[in-house]
């Protein structure tokens, strides 16, 4: 990429990413397994949402169209900027920073990185999921609403990557001092976090709403730049034609908007953080560097200094930090919002949930530090005492947010009775999670970014890289129901069986962790050092 700014095209943008990804697969069966996987599940969403998506046609319900659309379209929009945040990461294969020496022009950049974006396994999918837009119109209303709904899919299409993009763009400038990471970084997991909640809860209106007031709102969506680019085929179809061109110019003002606001903030973002100016003297501090570490009720051991790291770790990092906000999130609201849309038996659901979601944040616990986990490889750390230091560290943030959610499932269910029952089902859950997490995370390490953005992933294959994690969270679902079903035959016994098969269950992880990692410790700081 050298040369005069004009000489470059866009085309090198999308080679160079193909390449990077292509590089990172090179020698690396299980970045491949992923990868592949990965590609499975992108096919599998896009045929069940082209499938969603054309059964208005197919069933010749232009009413149901009129609902999904643009409900779905604006999902689908929001969850370009906060899914890849909440569990995928973002993709900084083509970092803005990585090309704030070259001289390229703002614009060749912007146009290059929006072509990168587009070569991926997300965009693709959105666009084979969304042309079942498209066979709805042209059943519904021929050839000319099939077409406007093609153009509508290319222009959605344009609206999730330039206001991805953008988003990404701006809260990486937001980064320039340490408190202002921290609080963007609690701010947008929380909205990240929401999401799920939300929805259900809409789904709970929607059973028992005023269905004129929703086709109101299904009408100010379609009207949006989030939904009116998925309605232009159905507007053809409903003899609404005049509505194209008005929706269309909402789409490309929104679309300008975007991509003046992404080439103002695209320029910090390729600086990087600024200086913060000087600080205050510290007062001089004599104690020792291992004291310094310790906690007060901190075991004076290798253990206890290792815990006592790894809490701070998870206080302070904020990658990290944003896990623990996004569990509590979950946690809390999701049984909240199942009673508010239905009654208190989807709540006791929802927290059993909650207990398999909680160890995920262990799924890469070494890619957090990257190159540093040399320290503990040079100083000879044993694995099991690795593995149990981390997992203590993570349980103590943990733990009572498990109890909190079994407070709260009680009291919305109306079964106070039956707040220990409910803990004693998340401890299994969470013990079998962590289980199958901990062997996970020595296997299927892999780098993250040299980078402040709490959410970022390096090389692409977000996706894909979250499997692991998935796999552990159903599997956690599936090795604990036994004591879901020992809790619903005899509720008194399901505190100290839960609390018994989730600690065996994580002593048995644990060790085989630990184990993997004696023997895997090159191969894993090799994994997670960035490149």
């Amino acid at each position: 990429m050298t040369g005069t700014p004009g000489s470059v095209s866009i085309r090198a943008f999308v080679r160079l990413k193909l390449r990077i990804t292509g590089n990172t697969l090179r020698d690396r069966p299980a970045r491949i397994v992923m990868f592949v996987l990965g590609l499975v599940a992108a096919c599998g969403f896009a045929i069940l949402g082209y499938s969603m998506l054309a059964v208005p046609g197919l069933l010749d319900r232009p009413d149901m169209a009129e609902f999904l659309f643009p409900f779905g379209g604006a999902l689908l929009t929001l969850g370009w900027v906060f899914l890849p945040l909440l569990f995928f990461g973002v993709d900084s294969t083509l970092d803005p920073a990585q090309f704030a020496l070259l001289p390229l022009r703002r614009r060749t950049l912007i146009a290059g990185m929006g072509a990168a974006a587009l070569a991926g396994l997300p965009a693709l999918a959105t666009l084979c999921a969304t042309l079942g837009t498209v066979h709805s119109a042209a059943l519904l209303g021929g050839a000319g609403a099939a077409l406007a709904g093609l153009l509508g899919v290319v222009c959605g299409l344009a609206v999730c990557v330039v206001l991805s993009r953008a988003v990404i763009s701006a809260f990486a400038t937001s980064l320039r001092s340490r408190r202002a990471r921290d609080l963007a970084t609690i701010l947008l997991a929380v909205v990240a976090a929401s999401i799920g909640p939300l929805e259900l809860t809409l789904l709970g209106l929607l059973n028992r709403a005023d269905w004129t007031l929703v086709e109101t709102a299904a009408t100010v969506t379609g009207w949006t730049p989030l939904g009116a680019p998925w309605t232009l085929g159905l507007d053809v179809a409903q003899g609404r034609a005049w509505a194209v061109p008005l929706k269309l110019l909402i789409v490309v003002v929104t679309v300008t908007g975007l991509l003046v606001w992404w080439g103002r903030t695209l320029e910090q973002a390729m600086v990087g953080a600024a200086g913060t100016g000087p600080g205050r003297a510290a007062a001089p501090d004599h104690r020792s560097p291992v004291t310094k570490l310790l906690f007060r009720w901190s075991p004076r051991s290798r253990f206890g200094a290792l815990t006592a790291r790894e809490i701070r770790y998870w206080w302070r990092e904020t990658r990290r930090r944003a896990a623990l906000v996004t569990l509590t999130m979950a946690g809390v609201f999701l049984p909240l919002s199942t009673a508010f849309a239905g009654d208190g038996s989807g709540a006791v659901g929802l927290a059993f949930v909650v207990g398999a979601i909680a160890p995920i944040g262990l799924a890469n616990q070494f890619g957090y530090e990257g190159s540093a986990y040399a320290t503990n490889l040079a100083t000879g750390v044993p694995g099991r005492l690795e593995i149990h230091s981390r997992a203590a560290a993570h349980a103590v943030f943990t733990v009572p947010v498990l109890v909190l959610v079994a407070i709260v499932t009680g009291v919305v269910a109306g079964r106070p009775e039956a707040i220990a029952t409910q803990f004693g089902t998340l401890l299994a859950t969470y013990g079998t999670g962590l289980a199958l997490v901990l062997p996970i995370s020595v296997r299927a390490a892999y780098a993250l970014p040299d980078t402040t953005g709490p959410f970022a992933l390096s090389s692409g294959g977000g996706f894909s890289k979250s499997l692991p994690g998935m796999a552990a969270l159903l599997g956690a679902m599936i090795g604990s129901l036994p004591v879901v079903v020992l809790a619903t035959l005899w509720p008194w016994l399901a505190l100290p069986v839960g609390l018994v098969y989730g600690v065996c269950a994580y002593l048995l992880g644990a060790h085989l962790a630990g184990r993997m990692l004696d023997r895997r410790m090159p191969e894993l700081l090799a994994a997670v050092t960035p490149r």
